[in-house]
């Protein structure tokens, strides 16, 4: 609760983000943001061409949707 503010994003305290492996980064961005999430552009990772996006918990902390 004490914690100082995010210095830089997405570096945080002792973790940079949490990211999860979906199956269809297309669908799951739609589905989080039917339920009000804001979630950042789908992107294409440069080294696996895999598609990919961001969006922050309650404490904007950031979790990256990545396309398995």
């Amino acid at each position: 609760p004490h914690s100082p503010a995010r210095p830089s994003r997405p570096e945080a305290l002792g973790l940079r983000h949490l990211a999860c492996s979906v199956a269809d980064s297309l669908i799951e961005k739609n589905r989080l943001e039917k339920a009000s999430l804001t979630v950042e552009l789908l992107r294409i990772d440069p080294y696996t061409a895999k598609l990919f996006a961001f969006f922050v918990d309650p404490d904007g902390l950031p979790i990256e949707l990545y396309q398995a």
